[in-house]
C-alpha cells in the first residue's frame, strides 16, 4: 500500500469517526448549554443585592437633585422659568405626550411646584428604604420623567440612563434585599388574600420560577443597556479629533459649567500626561467594559476603574447625581456574594464598635465619680 492510499485510509477513518461521534457530542454540548441557561434563568433571581444598591443610589440621586435645586425651584422649574419658553410649550416631547405632562400642567403655580418637590422627596426616600417599592416605583418614575424633562437645562444624560434603568427595574425584584419590603415579606410569606392584598403585603403573587425568569430577563436587558451606553459612547468619542489627540478632557474642565473647582482643574490639566490618560483611557475603558466582565481577574479592575471614573466626573465636573446614577447601574455587575460579604463586614464592625467605644467612656465616668468623691472627702 503506497503512501497516498494510507493517507486516504486515515482521512476516511477520521471522517467516519467524526460523523459517528461528532454529532452526538455536539448535541450533548448544546443540551448542556441549554440546561445551563435554563438553570440560570429559572433557578433563582440574580443580582438581588446589585439591583437593591441600584434602587438605593437612584433614590439618593433623585433626592440629591431635588434638595440641591429646592432653593431655585421656581427659577429652574416653576414660574420663574418663563424666560426659557418652557411654560409656553414643552421643551421635550414627553411634555406633549399627554401622559407625562402632569408637572408641565402645574409648573406655573409656585405653590404646586413646592408641594410637588416635597412629594417627590418623600417618594425618593421610600425608594431608598424600599417601602412598598413595587407599588411606588412606577408612580415615582411616571412623575419623575415629566419633571426632569420639563426644564430647559435641568437634565443631563445621567437622567436618561436612570430613566431607562428604572423602567427596567420595575420588572425586577429590586426590594428583595436591604429594604423594609424584605422584612415585611419575611413576616407575610404565607399570607393569603387577593392579588392586591398580596401585592400590598409583599406576599408571592406568581410562581417562583416565573418571577425569577421575569427578574433575570430584566437584569439582562439592563446589562445590555449599560453595554450600549458605554460602547456607543466610546465609539462616538473615538471619531472626534480632540479624543484622538488626547486633549478632550482639557476643554470641559476649563468651562464655568463643568469646572466647579478651577484650582483643581488647573492643577490636573497642567500635566499633559494626565489629560491624555483621562481622554484616551476613558475610551479604552468604556469599549472594553463588556468583555472585561467575563473574567474575574479583569472584572474587578474594570469595575474599580469605572467607579473611579464616575467619582472623578462627580468631583471635577460637578455632576454628582449623574455619577451616582451610573454607579448604581454598574452595581448589578458586582456579585451577590461580594455584597453579602460587605454587609456582613459592616454588621460585624457595627457590633464591635459600641463595645470598643463604650469601655473607655465607662472608665472615664467611673474615674470622674471617684475624683468627685475624693474631692468631697478632701473638702470635708
Amino acid at each position: 500500500m503506497n503512501i497516498a492510499s494510507k493517507v486516504l485510509t486515515a482521512i476516511a477513518r477520521i471522517w467516519s469517526a467524526f460523523w459517528r461521534e461528532g454529532p452526538p457530542y455536539f448535541l450533548n454540548v448544546c443540551k448542556n448549554v441549554v440546561a445551563a441557561v435554563e438553570g440560570w434563568l429559572y433557578d433563582q433571581k440574580r443580582a438581588l443585592y446589585g439591583i437593591a444598591v441600584a434602587r438605593i443610589l437612584f433614590g439618593s440621586a433623585a433626592l440629591g437633585l431635588l434638595l440641591t435645586n429646592f432653593n431655585t425651584r421656581f427659577y429652574t422649574y416653576g414660574s420663574g422659568a418663563a424666560w426659557s419658553g418652557q411654560l409656553e410649550a414643552p421643551i421635550s416631547s414627553f411634555g406633549e405626550s399627554g401622559f407625562f405632562d402632569f408637572f408641565f400642567s402645574i409648573a406655573k403655580n409656585d405653590t404646586s411646584v413646592t408641594i410637588f418637590f416635597l412629594m417627590m422627596m418623600i417618594l425618593a426616600v421610600t425608594l431608598i428604604v424600599g417601602y412598598r417599592a413595587r407599588i411606588l416605583l412606577p408612580i415615582f418614575l411616571w412623575l419623575w420623567i415629566g419633571f426632569i424633562e420639563t426644564p430647559f437645562f435641568g437634565s443631563d444624560q445621567g437622567d436618561n440612563a436612570m430613566r431607562i434603568a428604572m423602567f427596567l427595574m420595575m420588572f425586577t425584584d429590586h426590594s428583595a434585599r436591604w429594604s423594609l419590603d424584605a422584612r415585611r415579606r419575611g413576616r407575610n410569606a404565607d399570607f393569603s388574600g387577593n392579588v392586591f392584598q398580596k401585592l400590598w403585603n409583599g406576599a408571592h403573587v406568581l410562581p417562583a420560577p416565573l418571577t425569577a425568569l421575569w427578574h433575570n430577563l430584566a437584569i439582562i436587558a439592563l446589562a445590555c443597556q449599560v453595554f450600549m451606553i458605554y460602547v456607543s459612547g466610546a465609539l462616538f468619542k473615538s471619531t472626534g479629533e480632540p479624543w484622538q489627540e488626547g486633549t478632550a478632557v482639557y476643554g470641559p474642565l476649563h468651562t464655568m459649567r463643568f469646572g466647579p473647582w478651577p484650582e483643581i482643574s488647573e492643577l490636573i490639566t497642567t500635566m499633559g500626561w494626565s489629560v491624555a490618560i483621562a481622554s484616551i483611557g476613558s475610551i479604552i475603558l468604556q469599549v472594553s467594559f463588556p468583555g472585561a466582565l467575563l473574567f474575574r481577574w479583569t472584572r474587578i479592575p474594570v469595575l474599580f476603574a469605572m467607579v473611579s471614573f464616575h467619582i472623578g466626573i462627580a468631583i471635577l465636573m460637578g455632576l454628582p447625581w449623574f455619577s451616582l446614577a451610573m454607579v448604581g447601574v454598574d452595581a448589578i455587575f458586582i456579585r451577590d456574594v461580594t455584597w453579602s460579604r460587605l454587609a456582613n463586614w459592616f454588621k460585624k464592625a457595627a457590633k464591635d464598635a459600641p463595645a470598643d467605644v463604650a469601655a473607655p467612656e465607662m472608665k472615664t465616668v467611673v474615674g470622674d465619680k471617684r475624683n468627685e468623691e475624693l474631692h468631697e472627702k478632701v473638702s470635708v
